[in-house]
């Protein structure tokens, strides 16, 4: 009885698991492969936790956010909802996009922070060795 009903209760919560059908319109990532070295002037504000830094590259440039001391992420500058000429701007740990005000998190993988919004920020890896770090397309 008891397995019967452990289940049953797997089967309902599997069952409402939400799916990805509406990102499959959202913008991709593009192929992307950019070296840079952290000791660069340029990266100097990457360099400490929570600083991020504006490199070229993607469809609108890119941002390189340092989350701890360790671990970066980067993510395209380029509107996800919209088709926005204006890259988008970083304050606070949000990406912005200037022509609909929606906002998007670099702590959770880009996520849209606006009611009404389900496409995701365009993230890219990024991988470190020394001071060498490679942003690419996953």
């Amino acid at each position: 009885m008891f397995k019967k009903i452990i289940l049953l209760f797997g089967l309902i919560v599997l069952s409402n698991c939400s799916t990805n059908e509406n990102l499959a319109n959202c913008i991709q990532s593009l192929p992307l492969s950019v070296n840079a070295d952290l000791n660069n002037p340029n990266l100097i504000n990457v360099q400490v936790p929570g600083g991020h830094a504006e490199i070229a590259g993607g469809n609108k440039g890119l941002i390189l956010f340092n989350k701890n001391g360790t671990d970066f992420v980067a993510f395209d500058r380029l509107c996800p909802a919209s088709d926005c000429n204006s890259p988008m701007t970083f304050e606070n740990r949000l990406l912005k996009c200037s022509c609909d005000n929606s906002t998007y998190s670099v702590d959770f993988g880009g996520a849209p922070q606006t009611n009404g919004f389900e496409c995701p920020a365009i993230e890219y890896r990024v991988l470190r060795n020394g001071s060498s770090i490679r942003i690419t397309n996953f």
